[in-house]
């Protein structure tokens, strides 16, 4: 019966449903090569969704992650272009170095000065976008000035997945165990679910915040670079919007915006219905510009869900932290 519940069980099952009826029509959608391609698009949407979640789970929110990818992208194609014997290793590191640096920015503005994260990430947001204009004065970077090395890296395969899928499935195993066993990963669901808790417990709040945009950040930062490879073109407005999607994929899956409650496996659910969906729609002649609404009605939907299970499904980490707290303010 609880299985039944299980907003992770639902998804799974709405996920199921809706390959039947696409397969019904374009039995072609569900040929294992077709969905590893859909797999490999929805990458992306999936590694930036989970940096997202441990944001949102501190009751917070990162609307940089797109432009935190776009200015990534773009230093890493321009680098490219101008040392194309760069290693890809090399690159790597710049990429997720300077994204992690960008969540820092975020992180610490939060943290000092005490702004709304939604306030700070939306000037953010702008100033990366600014950036990229200023960098490469706004023109693109296309794929006649970018090495082989470069842009195969993410195409390669190995046990027949592409490297890019490789990466989501280890930020996915990777995030669940950080999560899961470790002191990080059970601070940001306790700064979400009780921050006043949190403090009895010796859980800096601010601090906690701080490494949640840096590992969104991070993970931004690793996304740029896959990104222009894959698509093999950088400019201003790489993927503009993107945020909105990313937010839906974690609302989805069960993140509560109040913070504090949901998993990561939902996160992949809900990364994965939308990736389907945006696959999908193609195939079923309706226009990509649909999915936009899809996506945000998905996220009135899912955060009405959300608000009306919370009572009865939010994860209490610091119980006994707030019975205590309670008891002191008795007393």
């Amino acid at each position: 019966m609880s299985l039944l519940k299980s907003r992770e069980a639902l998804l799974g099952g709405a996920i199921l449903v809706l390959l039947v009826l696409i397969a019904s029509r374009f039995p072609g959608f569900v040929a294992p090569d077709n969905l590893v391609r859909v797999f490999t698009d929805t990458s992306p949407l999936l590694i930036l969704a989970l940096g997202q979640t441990v944001v949102i789970l501190t009751r917070c929110i990162d609307l940089s992650v797109a432009a935190n990818l776009a200015l990534t992208g773009m230093v890493c194609a321009m680098l490219n272009a101008a040392l194309p014997g760069l290693p890809v290793a090399v690159i790597l590191v710049v990429a997720v170095a300077l994204g992690a640096v960008m969540g820092m920015v975020n992180g610490l503005l939060v943290w000092t000065l005490s702004i709304p994260s939604i306030v700070v990430t939306l000037g953010t947001m702008t100033i990366y976008r600014g950036i990229i204009f200023l960098i490469s004065n706004g023109a693109w970077v296309n794929a006649h000035e970018m090495s082989d090395a470069f842009t195969g890296f993410p195409r390669a395969s190995i046990l027949g997945l592409p490297v890019l899928a490789w990466f989501g499935i280890l930020a996915a195993v990777g995030m669940m165990v950080m999560i899961s066993r470790t002191p990080l990963g059970r601070a940001f669901y306790a700064v979400g679910g009780n921050p006043h808790a949190a403090v009895y417990t010796g859980i800096s709040v601010g601090k906690t915040q701080f490494w949640a945009f840096t590992l969104s950040g991070a993970l931004a930062g690793l996304c740029g670079y896959l990104w222009v490879a894959r698509y093999a073109v950088a400019y201003v407005d790489i993927a503009g919007g993107f945020e909105l999607e990313v937010v839906a994929a974690c609302v989805i899956g069960g993140i509560s915006i109040a913070g504090g409650a949901g998993t990561i496996l939902g996160t992949i659910l809900g990364a994965l219905f939308l990736g389907i969906v945006k696959n999908a729609l193609p195939v079923v002649d309706v226009s990509p510009f649909w999915q936009m609404a899809i996506s945000g009605t998905a996220i009135i939907v899912a955060v009405t869900l959300n608000n009306r299970n919370s009572k009865g499904k939010g994860r209490i980490i610091l119980r006994r932290a707030q019975d205590q707290a309670s008891e002191g303010a008795t007393v």
